[in-house]
Order: structure tokens, then C-alpha cells, then sequence
């Protein structure tokens, strides 16, 4: 979705998600950035980005099929006001929701929420736990060396179901949490297309291990796509459309089952003027659609 930069604007949302819909695509998807450090170098991607959570309330109440991802909210909020957040958007999108949940890695934004990063892989462990307690148990109780919950309702439960939960991270670890607990893993902005195989296989295997059906699992990719026609060496899903096709069929034959097409991390689309940054993604949408 339009979600960073000038072009990020209601009625681009509006227009991208509505067309989006029109055309067939499984899915809209956004991302979190709470604060952007002065000084930072991450890009002008993350210098102005709208809240993941309120962008898709927006658009469940503009779209009526299409499912809502976002991808990923970090574990340096706290995991009860964000597990009522996601169930209210799950129930009002009629069950449209998939929750996507990351680590974080910018120190300032731990410091801003007052969360301690260290280890951070454990509390996101214990994070996923009390999400699924607040969206199962009739009373939620939770002890935990990160998070207390006294005896407590939680209602209304998300409707019809809790939404699916996806882990993000790139090192082992992550990967393997990812197959014992989520029901899924989503690439990074930086990934390397060309090792996602492995990536997904060992995904694959740390659920098997655990117990769980790898088949079941969804492995979703966050296809930054900038079209840059002409020759030469290339990263995957850059280049002309024929060639951003291909890459699209290569990456299913790799495991993905789930690809996006994010161009939030195109400067060419976040620095450019906001009515040229629509016309282009209008474009892309109609020749990148599932049908085409």
C-alpha cells in the first residue's frame, strides 16, 4: 500500500487498495516505522510512514474481499493493547486479517517504547504466547519473565477466527522460531531473493521438528519491485516487467507462497511527486495483476 513518503495519502490508499481488489490480488499489505533517527542512514523509505494497524482499519472499511496483512509490527509494544488492536480489526474486516511480528532493530525505537533489547528473541517468544492467550482463553492469566496478566476477560474474541500469525527474521535462530510457533515467516525489505530456498526450508524443517505440518505453513515475500528496464546484472523482481514476471514464478518454484509488490522501498516512487508515484503504481497494478 502507499504507506510511505508524499504519495501516502487516503485517497492513494483508497484508489490502490479498491483497484487492487478489482483486479483480483490476494492481498494489501503494510509496514511499522515509529521513528526515524536523525542521522540514521536506513533510506528515505522509512522518513515518514503512516501506522500499519490504522492504515488497514482504513482500508477494511473501503474494501469488502481483500485481505489486510501487515508485515511486520515490532515486540517493543506492549502485546495487550496490540492483541485487542488486531482482534477488533479482525472482526470488523470480517476475518480479512494476517498479523505479521517482527524483533525490531532500531535502538531508538526500544528506548522510546521503554523496552529493553536485550534478549529480544525471547520476549518476541513470549510475546506470540500472550496474543494467543488473549485471543483463546476464556480467562487469561500469564506469568511470564516479560509480561504479567492477572485473572482477566478479554473479550470479544477476534471473529470468526484469531488471525494467522507470521514471524519475520533473517538468522537461524528467527528462521526456526518461526517453524515452531507461527503459522508462517515473511522476508525483509533486504532479503536476498537468490537464498530464499534455504531460508524456507529451514523453516520447513525446524516445524517438522517440532511436531507441526511444514505444509501447512505460509512463506511470504516482500517483493521490493522497481522497474528498471534494459541489460545487464540484476537483483531479483528489478528490471522490465517480462523480467519482474519471471522472477514472480521463480520464487513459487523456491517455496513462496505468498509474494507482494511493495514499492514503498523504490526511491524512485517515495521521492517522487505524488501524482506520478500513483500513476505509476496504477500501472503496475494492472500489469502485475494475478490474472495477466
Amino acid at each position: 500500500m502507499p504507506q510511505a513518503g508524499a504519495w501516502a495519502t487516503p485517497e492513494a490508499m483508497r484508489a490502490v487498495a479498491t483497484r487492487a481488489e478489482r483486479l483480483g490480488y490476494h492481498e494489501l499489505w503494510t509496514f511499522q516505522r515509529m521513528l526515524y533517527p536523525v542521522g540514521h542512514p536506513m533510506g528515505p523509505t522509512y522518513r515518514s510512514v503512516h501506522d500499519p494497524l490504522i492504515t488497514l482499519s482504513y482500508l477494511a472499511g473501503t474494501t469488502e474481499r481483500i485481505r489486510l496483512g501487515v508485515a511486520v509490527v515490532n515486540a517493543f509494544l506492549q502485546p495487550v493493547p496490540l492483541a485487542k488492536q488486531l482482534a477488533t480489526l479482525q472482526t470488523v474486516s470480517g476475518g480479512r486479517l494476517t498479523a505479521g511480528l517482527g524483533l525490531g532493530w532500531v535502538p531508538e525505537e526500544f528506548e522510546a517504547a521503554g523496552v529493553d533489547p536485550a534478549r529480544r528473541g525471547r520476549r518476541g517468544e513470549e510475546f506470540v504466547e500472550v496474543l494467543r492467550r488473549m485471543w483463546g482463553d476464556e480467562v487469561v492469566e500469564h506469568r511470564g519473565e516479560f509480561y504479567r496478566i492477572s485473572p482477566s476477560y478479554a473479550d470479544p474474541k477476534p471473529s470468526p477466527t484469531p488471525p494467522p500469525i507470521l514471524l519475520g527474521g533473517t538468522a537461524e535462530v528467527a528462521l526456526r522460531r518461526a517453524g515452531r510457533l507461527a503459522d508462517g515467516w515473511v522476508s525483509s525489505s533486504r532479503e536476498d531473493l537468490s537464498g530464499i530456498a534455504a531460508r524456507i526450508a529451514l523453516v520447513r524443517s525446524a516445524a517438522e521438528e517440532a511436531g507441526r505440518d511444514p505444509a501447512a505453513l505460509r512463506f511470504v515475500c516482500r517483493g521490493v519491485t522497481r522497474t528498471r528496464p534494459g541489460p545487464g546484472e540484476r537483483r531479483r523482481l528489478t528490471g522490465t516487467l517480462d523480467e519482474i514476471r519471471d522472477d514472480v514464478a521463480w520464487l513459487a518454484e523456491q517455496g513462496v507462497t505468498d509474494l507482494f509488490h511493495d514499492l514503498n522501498f523504490d526511491p524512485h516512487v517515495v521521492t517522487a511527486d505524488p501524482a506520478e508515484a500513483l500513476r505509476h503504481a496504477e500501472e503496475l497494478l494492472e500489469a502485475l495483476a494475478p490474472s495477466a
